[in-house]
């Protein structure tokens, strides 16, 4: 199997290419290693474009809480048009620059995956506590992404399985407040939930939102 891991020095990303790498070749790239900045099309077109394709899998680990020293928007009151951009740049249109450019990478005439990394918090349905306004709807965008690129894909690569997936509460530098009260898994842990998850998915499941358990998570 031929993967690749975007974000591959993130907490997830890198037990992400552990653990593939016992499973066969694995291509990993981030913006600390690499240079590749996800929010920049050109950087993503190039390294991405310098691939070969004919990769299996495709996991988009990028994604932060914290942008420029400023958390999430307990109130509305907290809430700037800098904060949101910058929400929306990270978590949503840098995940989709990717998806756009790692398309061509996906096999045709086999099953080939392609998941991001979203957040429960990013569902509408599952809102309840309200708060972090820009996280959630950067998550919610990237969503709506993922499920109308999956439609895209079916019609070139009728076997694609692309997913958006949440990984539970993980021991990251993603910030604290993100585990807060919560038990958090190792990034291990959490890498094996989701390539478990990911091999259970078949093309029927493609467009989908699932949990580190495999289960449905509502829009």
């Amino acid at each position: 199997m031929r993967a690749l891991v975007i974000g591959a020095s993130g907490g997830i990303g890198r037990a992400l290419v552990v653990a593939l790498r016992a499973r066969g070749e694995v291509v990993g790239l981030s913006r600390s290693g690499d240079g590749l900045e996800v929010t920049d099309e050109g950087s993503v077109a190039a390294a991405l474009g310098a691939l070969e394709p004919g990769f299996d899998l495709v996991v988009v680990a990028t994604g932060a809480l914290v942008i420029g020293g400023v958390g999430p928007e307990k109130t509305l009151r907290a809430v700037t048009a800098e904060g949101l951009a910058a929400q929306f740049a990270v978590n949503a249109v840098g995940p989709a620059l990717v998806m756009k450019h790692a398309l061509r990478l996906m096999p045709r005439d086999r099953v080939a995956r392609l998941a991001v990394l979203s957040a429960r918090v990013g569902s509408i349905g599952d809102n309840a506590l309200g708060g972090w306004y820009g996280y959630r709807a950067a998550k919610a965008a990237l969503n709506q992404l993922l499920r109308t690129a999956a439609v895209e894909a079916k019609r070139t690569h009728p076997q694609s399985v692309l997913v958006a997936l949440h990984p539970g509460t993980v021991e990251t530098g993603l910030a604290p407040a993100l585990r807060a009260g919560h038990p958090a898994v190792a990034p291990e842990v959490a890498a094996g939930n989701l390539l478990r998850v990911l091999e259970g998915l078949g093309p029927e499941q493609s467009g989908g939102f699932y949990d580190w358990k495999g289960e449905v998570v509502p829009w």
